[in-house]
């Protein structure tokens, strides 16, 4: 006869797909990867370190990203050039974010996550109030093309610069880089937000491919788990993606915004 903690256990994985369904959705919405959700849920719900959840939330976001990239595509939404060059500095970044986790003991990561989880989840907010102006105008959307800003050298030497921080967020906390990228891309050097967003998840294969690698070679990734999550996440991705143009996501990127802060304050309790 099964222990009672197994097959809780065994249930709670059954609902990894759903949940990464609900992420996935969220994912494509906003840019940001979803890896901050994976990782608060990994950590509290299955009981997590730190380490092992942000290795796994990596592995997961590779789909996700993939998932969302392919339907951007189709919508002729991604700088594929833009997005190769802030490439050069994310993966080395995420390099370098994903090394600290071996180094860093879990009681401080998991301080590190919950306290960023705060400005990740305001910036969610904020950034549901600007798009407010602007969902279902894209196509009124002005701003340099993929080659023009290329071609802008101040513009991309300040995009690379900025987007190394995006990287190393990746590689360390298991967020995936865009909710760094997303702001960087749309601030600092122009881009409009349907077009960062959906380059942001594409510079987001090559970010999280690099962090990944490090964490396997920590044995920090459950692979039963990320897959899983994978499941649902690639689903979520594609809906997520194709209703980004048609459905104001405002109330839902404030109301995920509002459970981030919670997330956080709860991680932050759990490791203090």
């Amino acid at each position: 006869m099964r222990d009672e903690g197994t097959a809780w256990c065994s249930m709670l994985e059954l609902l990894l797909p759903i949940f990464g369904l609900l992420i996935g959705i969220i994912a494509a919405l906003t840019g940001i990867g979803g890896g901050a959700f994976i990782v608060s849920l990994l950590v509290l719900v299955y009981a997590f370190v730190p380490q092992n959840a942000v290795g796994t939330s990596l592995t997961a976001i590779i789909f996700t990203a993939v998932a969302a990239t392919l339907n951007f595509s189709r919508q002729r939404r991604i700088y594929y050039k833009t997005g190769l060059v802030l490439a050069v500095t994310t993966v080395p970044g995420a390099s370098l974010g994903a090394y600290l986790t071996t180094i860093l003991p879990p009681r401080l990561l998991g301080i590190i996550l919950g306290a960023m989880l705060i400005p990740i989840a305001l910036y969610v907010i904020a950034d549901a109030g600007h798009r407010q102006g602007t969902e279902g105008k894209t196509s009124q959307l002005s701003g340099k093309s993929d080659s023009e800003l290329v071609r802008s050298r101040d513009t991309m030497l300040i995009g690379v610069s900025l987007c190394f921080l995006g990287g190393l967020g990746s590689g360390l906390l298991g967020i995936g880089g865009g909710v760094l990228i997303v702001p960087i891309m749309t601030l600092a050097m122009g881009m409009p937000i349907h077009v960062a967003t959906a380059t942001s998840m594409f510079t987001m294969i090559f970010t999280t491919m690099s962090g990944v690698t490090q964490h396997y070679l920590a044995s920090h990734i459950s692979f039963e788990y990320a897959l899983l999550l994978a499941f649902g996440t690639v689903i979520g991705a594609q809906v997520g993606a194709y209703t980004s143009k048609k459905v104001s996501s405002r109330n839902l990127r404030i109301f995920f915004g509002l459970m981030l802060i919670v997330v956080g304050i709860q991680i932050i309790l759990k490791y203090i």
